[in-house]
C-alpha cells in the first residue's frame, strides 16, 4: 500500500513538473517568435524607409501570398514561412542606391544588373539567421521562373521552392497593380491577365489559379 501511494505521489509530481515545463517552453517559444517577428519587421521597415515608392509593398505581397497559400490549403507552418519570407523578400535592396530604386525613367543595363542582385544580397543578409524555415533560400529564389528565365540562379520547375513560387505570383500582381516611379499602376485586371499568360511557363499554375480565384470569386482586394 505504501509503495502504491508513493508511486501515485511520484506520478502526480512528475505530471505537475511536465505541465510546468511545457508551460515554460510555450512561453519561451512565444517570446522567441515575438522577437523573430520584431526583427523581421525592423528589416522590412529599413528597406521601405529608403524607398518610399515601394512603402508597404512587402506587406502587401505578404498578405496576398498568405491568401494564395491558404486558398491552396497548405499547412499552417508552411503558410507562416511564406508570410515571414514575403515581409522581407526585398531586404537585399538595402544595398541598392536610392537613386536607382526611385529612378523615374528606364534603367540602363548596369542599373538593372544591380537590381537583379537583390535576391542574392538578401540571401547573404539572412543566411546565418537561424529561422525554423528556409527563409534565406525563399528570398533568394523569389525572382526565379519555371522556364529558367529568372534570376539569380536560373532555376527551373520543381527546383524552385513552392514558397518562392507563390511569392513570385503575389509579387508580380502587386508590382503591376501598384504605382511605380517609372509608370502608373496598370490595375488588377492587367496583372491577372499577365499571370494567366505566364501560368505554367514562368509562374506556378496552382498559385496562379488560386490567385485568380481570390480576386474573381472571393472578392480579394490588395491592401493599401
Amino acid at each position: 500500500m505504501r509503495t502504491h501511494l508513493e508511486l501515485n505521489r511520484l506520478r502526480n509530481h512528475l505530471e505537475a513538473l511536465v505541465e510546468e515545463r511545457t508551460a515554460e517552453l510555450k512561453q519561451s517559444e512565444k517570446k522567441l517568435k515575438a522577437n523573430l517577428l520584431d526583427s523581421i519587421a525592423a528589416l522590412a521597415a529599413t528597406v521601405e524607409m529608403r524607398d518610399p515608392y515601394t512603402a508597404g509593398h512587402q506587406q502587401r505581397v505578404a498578405h496576398l501570398a498568405v491568401a494564395i497559400a491558404q486558398e491552396m490549403k497548405l499547412p499552417e507552418a508552411q503558410i507562416e514561412s511564406i508570410h515571414l519570407a514575403s515581409i522581407i523578400h526585398d531586404v537585399g535592396k538595402i544595398n541598392i542606391p536610392v537613386e536607382i530604386l526611385s529612378k523615374p525613367g528606364r534603367l540602363n543595363e548596369i542599373e538593372f544588373s544591380l537590381i537583379k542582385y537583390h535576391p542574392q544580397s538578401g540571401y547573404e543578409i539572412l543566411k546565418n539567421i537561424q529561422f525554423p524555415w528556409p527563409i534565406a533560400q525563399i528570398v533568394l529564389q523569389h525572382h526565379e521562373r519555371l522556364d529558367g528565365g529568372g534570376y539569380p540562379q536560373g532555376l527551373k520547375g520543381e527546383a524552385i521552392l513552392l514558397e518562392a513560387r507563390i511569392i513570385a505570383v503575389a509579387d508580380t500582381v502587386e508590382a503591376m497593380a501598384s504605382h511605380r516611379p517609372y509608370r502608373p499602376g496598370l490595375g488588377i485586371d492587367a496583372a491577372l491577365e499577365e499571370i494567366a499568360r505566364c501560368r505554367g511557363t514562368k509562374l506556378d499554375a496552382q498559385a496562379v489559379d488560386a490567385c485568380i480565384v481570390l480576386f474573381k470569386e472571393r472578392g480579394y482586394v490588395i491592401k493599401k
